[in-house]
């Protein structure tokens, strides 16, 4: 078998040729030099260009832009060259006495359609009715349709294996810094002291002793559920044997989250728990004209003052800490440190929990480590089961998780919040 190249020859066409040797010309004169550059492209080593590095880079820009120039050129070239080579290639099928003007249609390089050439051939021609088997032909088909992805199937693929999570609030952090313990009720009981009067006094010899005060109450705290669902069908489960694993971590995932929101924002009106934002007596410092460092650290004195405490966490929403940290000098300086600074966040020295789970005018501050506790009745409780509505004639699992827990302040002014950010 013969196989001819239909496409236009070069030298054929003189403006083509003098393109492409431009294009082959320059080409070959950028790689020379880098050649010369060498695997690490050090221009140190390149003689046949004069000056220092940042020039003959410039001049490698230059010849780039040559390149494309010239590729643009040869490429317009290219395409009346082809149209030429078919116009020619046509015009000798013809001359070859390829039908044209007794069939319908286009024909393409000298090729009748197929129907055309079933009715001349001799099997048709040659037939009488009644001969039984008639003649024979072969008839030379070009087969139009490309057996390509398109017109074929497409090639297999195979997923990576990664999932990309949603964008949501990241690992709960909120919860880490309360101190955690457990309890076998349903309301955590505590004892609280709500009055000390301290008299104490110097008294002569035979004198009355200054009276105390003293006076404890009984405080509760409820314990909440926090749960949710998910359906999923049954061969989800059976068929992909990652879907198991990835239900089972990311929904004690969300239930955490909606843990951190609560220990914040929750109103404490059941089923909520109270959370601090909510908590009855903590110390409060509004932004007023104030920077809002200057009124963090107000509120961070009132909480030593009046609560008698040292804050050990500060949370705040990141667009809010976005405007502690990029505060700067009239000259520019950076005010909260460098940009290169490495360490944790920090403000007066304690330390920063950047989170969307405060309320977005809001910053609190407190003594979590020694005047709060979350007390757990029962972790994280999964369980599957399909009675639930008509999912047992569906076919559909339901997966369940909760949570049950209680929120305690035992110190209300160890507490505070800054309002109005």
């Amino acid at each position: 078998m013969t196989v001819t190249d239909d496409r236009p020859r070069i030298v054929e066409f003189p403006a083509l040729k003098e393109a492409q040797g431009k294009l082959d010309a320059k080409r070959d004169q950028l790689a020379s030099v880098l050649r010369e550059a060498g695997d690490n492209y050090d221009m140190g080593q390149v003689k046949s260009l004069e000056g220092d590095s940042k020039a003959k880079v410039d001049q490698i820009k230059a010849w780039n832009a040559e390149i494309d120039d010239l590729k643009k050129k040869v490429d317009e070239h290219l395409v009346v060259a082809k149209a030429a080579w078919e116009a020619k290639e046509h015009g000798a099928a013809r001359e070859a006495g390829a039908p044209s003007e007794d069939t319908d249609g286009p024909q393409t390089k000298g090729r009748q359609r197929f129907g055309d050439q079933v009715l001349k051939s001799d099997a048709i021609k040659s037939y009488k009715p009644g001969m039984g088997i008639g003649p024979q032909s072969r008839i030379d088909v070009e087969v139009k349709t490309l057996f390509s992805t398109s017109n074929g199937w497409d090639p297999e693929d195979l997923r990576t294996g990664r999932l990309a999570e949603y964008a949501t609030r990241p690992a709960p952090r909120i919860i880490d810094i309360f101190p955690q313990t457990t309890t076998t009720m349903s309301t955590v009981l505590y004892m609280e002291e709500t009055v000390f009067v301290n008299n104490a006094a110097e008294v002569a010899e035979a004198g009355a002793y200054p009276e105390m005060q003293l006076k404890v109450e009984e405080k509760s705290s409820e314990v909440r559920k926090i749960a949710a669902f998910l359906p999923i069908t049954e061969e989800t489960f059976a068929d992909e044997s990652r879907a198991r694993a990835y239900v089972e971590n990311r929904l004690p995932f969300m239930l955490r989250q909606r843990v951190d929101l609560q220990l914040l924002q929750g109103n404490g009106t059941s089923p909520n728990l109270r959370g601090l934002e909510n908590v009855s007596g903590i110390q409060t410092q509004a932004l007023g004209s104030d920077p809002v460092p200057d009124a963090i650290y107000k509120c961070m004195r009132k909480v030593r003052d009046d609560g008698f405490a040292e804050p050990s966490h500060v949370l705040i929403q990141p667009v809010k800490w976005e405007g502690v940290r990029l505060l700067r000098t009239a000259d520019g300086l950076y005010i909260w440190g460098h940009p290169s600074m490495v360490g944790p966040a920090t403000i007066w020295g304690i330390p920063v929990i950047e989170t969307t789970a405060v309320t977005s005018t809001k910053a609190a501050l407190g003594d979590f480590t020694n005047h709060a506790e979350v007390s757990t009745r029962r972790g994280i409780d999964m369980q599957i089961s399909n009675s639930h509505g008509t999912f047992f004639t569906e076919g559909v699992l339901a997966v369940r998780v909760d949570i049950r827990l209680a929120a305690i302040f035992y110190r209300p002014k160890a507490f505070g919040v800054c309002t109005g950010l």
